[in-house]
């Protein structure tokens, strides 16, 4: 095991683990105002999908295999983009899809530029981390099953969120 990618995977590891519990809380909050969660059945999916790309990290990078400084820096600047997305969402920011009916879409942020920013960003993690360690093989998988699976969800949320898209108002 490599000592460099480790100690990357527990923090990335952590970092989810607390956008869980932020993310718990926020989806428990807005299905109490009414929210509605739509395709509950991938969320499994998705969860086991992160779980496996930070396991296999962990188990195929060898311990003598050099980091990519460079490429960690990307992936350092990704988590602050990340973070941008779930300022900008603030207490619609979850990790299931939840739609609140009659409540305008947020296009503060990225959102003023993209529809989708937070799934461009994690597209991009799944790519850029094992690449820092020279794990193409990891990065292509997750890469491929990543697609897929946001594929499925984005047209299921974009179902969702279409009554919304004709809310005259919107949040700043």
């Amino acid at each position: 095991m490599n000592g460099v990618a480790a100690g990357v995977v527990a923090f990335v590891a952590l970092e989810r683990l607390a956008e869980v519990w932020h993310a718990r809380r926020n989806t428990r909050v807005l299905l109490e105002e009414g929210g509605i969660e739509v395709g509950r059945g991938h969320y499994p999916f998705m969860v086991a999908l992160h779980t496996a790309w930070l396991l296999a990290i962990l188990l195929t990078v060898p311990s003598e295999v050099g980091v990519s400084v460079p490429l960690l820096i990307v992936f350092a600047i990704l988590q602050g983009l990340r973070l941008w997305v779930l300022v900008s969402l603030g207490r619609y920011w979850t990790t299931r899809v939840i739609t609140v009916p009659g409540a305008p879409l947020v296009q503060r942020g990225p959102y003023r530029f993209l529809r989708h920013p937070n799934y461009v960003v994690v597209a991009a993690e799944i790519a850029v981390l094992p690449l820092a360690f020279r794990a193409w093989a990891v990065a292509a998988l997750f890469s491929a099953l990543n697609a897929g699976l946001l594929t499925w969800r984005i047209s299921r949320e974009d179902r969702a969120l279409a009554p919304r898209r004709r809310v005259s108002q919107t949040i700043p």
